[in-house]
């Protein structure tokens, strides 16, 4: 029998509707106008016509930067940054919460605080840059890749999530005569693809999107990701050194270059983000249950 609903559970439902409609409305109304000024002619958006569809549809801001190879060059190096980064990223953090959540564990307190001192404390951007100059990283993949490999707050989300699996499950395991990697490998991961989902698009949405490190150890235009090759685009920046010789012609689409790039940069991620939406909320939940 369908309990019957007072008339106060009623009004929450209805002033919970238009609130979450209202934060939806939000949320989307600055990106579906990007999209529109980026197919727009600038003239139209100079005068502040463009709201929610397009007017004077223009191809010409598109239409240069894709017939650049740059822009391809570029693209590529971000696919392999975030894929290599992501993929060794993962590796790093689930390793390293799999040791922390064994409360058993000899000296676990200390690894605890050593992760958690990084997120609160740094030696600074100049230390740093001296460290991966030294290592002799700089203009190379390592210098994206391996100072950003472990997120603290994403270690910590997969420590508590796999606190919470059933010890009984890995003491069976070890009772079959599953070592410690067999464990991991058989019976913890795949009890675990909410989480280890939730936090790749993590990394990968990070990898993906930044553009400071790149821009700190790569010298060399070839090596940009494409979010590099997009801010010298919006800032002016498009010598034939960084994104060939379009300059005149980006010029002319000063007006809608800003929404390009970022339509173009972040079509990816959209791409990418339903395969892995249903994992995302009940990873995040069971990940932070208790600290």
């Amino acid at each position: 029998m369908t309990p019957t609903r007072s008339r106060g559970h009623r009004v929450f439902q209805v002033i919970n509707a238009v609130i979450l409609t209202g934060v939806v409305i939000v949320t989307l109304y600055p990106f579906v106008n990007i999209i529109a000024r980026s197919f727009s002619d600038e003239r139209y958006i100079l005068s502040g016509q463009v709201n929610l569809v397009p007017r004077g549809f223009n191809l010409t801001t598109y239409r240069i930067v894709i017939s650049d190879p740059m822009f391809w060059t570029n693209y590529a190096n971000t696919v392999v940054y975030t894929v290599v980064a992501t993929a060794i990223a993962m590796t790093l953090t689930t390793c390293y919460a799999y040791v922390l959540s064994k409360k058993h564990l000899k000296g676990r307190t200390v690894l605890i605080w050593v992760a958690i001192f990084t997120m609160i404390f740094s030696g600074g951007l100049i230390p740093q840059y001296v460290l991966v100059n030294g290592l002799g990283l700089t203009n190379s993949i390592w210098a994206i890749v391996l100072p950003n490999a472990i997120s603290v707050f994403n270690l910590l989300v997969m420590k508590t999530f796999f606190e919470n699996l059933p010890s009984e499950l890995e003491e069976a395991a070890a009772i079959d005569g599953l070592n410690t990697y067999g464990i991991l490998a058989r019976i913890v991961l795949p009890l675990s693809k909410a989480v280890i989902a939730t936090m790749v698009l993590f990394y990968a949405v990070s990898f993906w999107n930044s553009w400071f490190t790149a821009f700190l150890y790569l010298n060399e235009a070839e090596l940009f990701p494409v979010t590099i090759y997009l801010r010298n685009l919006i800032a002016g920046a498009t010598g034939a050194e960084s994104a060939g010789a379009i300059t005149a012609e980006v010029s002319q689409a000063a007006a809608n270059i800003q929404s390009v790039a970022i339509t173009l940069t972040v079509l990816p991620i959209l791409a990418v983000y339903p395969f892995v939406q249903r994992y995302f909320v009940s990873g995040v939940m069971l990940g932070a249950v208790k600290g």
